[in-house]
C-alpha cells in the first residue's frame, strides 16, 4: 500500500480509541460504510489486535486499516500479525525503523522542525503533525516553507472546520480522532456517528 497516495487522495485519517472492542469495531465499521477511507485503530484501545483482525476480515485485504500508537518494535510486528497496512506513531520511536523492516507504511509522529528531519531520515512516509493544537493552521504554514515536499498530517484537536484550515495551509491529509468518533467508541450513537463522517468528508473534499 503506498500510504502517502492514499493521504493525497482522501484527505481524512479516522483515528478510533476506546475502551470497548465491540463498540470499537462498530465504529470502523461504520465510518468504513460512511465513506471514509483511511482508519486507524489506536493501540491503547482495548483489544486493539483484536479489532484490527477483526476489521481487517470485514473490510477486506485492500482497505487502508493501520494500527496507531505503535511504540516499540513488538507493537510493530503485533499490529503487522493482525492485518495492519501502516503504522502510526506519536513521535519517533523504535516502531519507525521496524516498520520499514516490515515492508510497511509509517505515518510518524512530529512537531519541531529537528523532529521532522529525523522522522524523514528515518523512513516516514509521512508526517503525523501532533499535537497540532499547539501550534494551529499558523505552524503548520511555517512548517511548510523549509519543507515544501514534505506530506503532514495535523492531528490533535481537529473539527470539521479546522480540517479545511489546515487544508488550506498545506496539509496533504487531517487525523480525527474524537471529534468524528464521539460517543461512538463507547457504544453512542452511530447515526451521529454517520452524520458527522459526512460533515468531515464535505470538509475535505478539494
Amino acid at each position: 500500500m503506498n500510504l502517502l497516495d492514499e493521504l493525497r487522495t482522501h484527505r481524512l485519517l479516522a483515528i478510533v480509541r476506546g475502551p470497548d472492542p465491540a463498540a470499537a469495531l462498530t465504529a470502523v465499521l461504520t465510518v468504513a460504510e460512511s465513506g471514509v477511507a483511511l482508519i486507524e485503530v489506536s493501540m491503547t484501545s482495548a483489544d486493539a489486535l483484536g479489532v484490527i483482525r477483526r476489521a481487517r476480515a470485514a473490510l477486506g485485504p485492500d482497505f487502508a486499516l493501520g494500527a496507531g500508537t505503535v511504540l516499540s518494535a513488538e507493537d510493530a510486528h503485533a499490529a503487522a500479525d493482525a492485518g495492519a497496512g501502516f503504522l502510526v506513531t506519536p513521535a519517533i520511536a523504535p516502531s519507525l525503523a521496524e516498520g520499514g523492516r516490515l515492508g510497511l507504511p509509517v505515518l510518524a509522529g512530529a512537531l519541531t522542525p529537528t523532529e521532522v528531519v529525523q522522522a524523514v531520515d528515518g523512513g516516514a512516509a509521512a508526517i503525523k503533525l501532533f499535537p497540532a493544537s499547539l501550534g494551529g493552521p499558523d505552524y503548520l504554514g511555517a512548517l511548510r516553507d523549509p519543507f515544501p515536499g514534505i506530506a503532514f498530517v495535523p492531528v490533535g484537536g481537529v473539527d470539521a472546520d479546522g480540517a479545511r484550515r489546515y487544508l488550506d495551509r498545506g496539509a496533504t491529509a487531517v487525523g480525527v480522532g474524537s471529534p468524528l468518533l464521539g460517543d461512538a467508541v463507547r457504544g453512542g450513537d452511530t447515526t451521529a456517528l454517520r452524520e458527522r463522517a459526512a460533515d468531515f468528508l464535505a470538509a475535505v473534499r478539494p
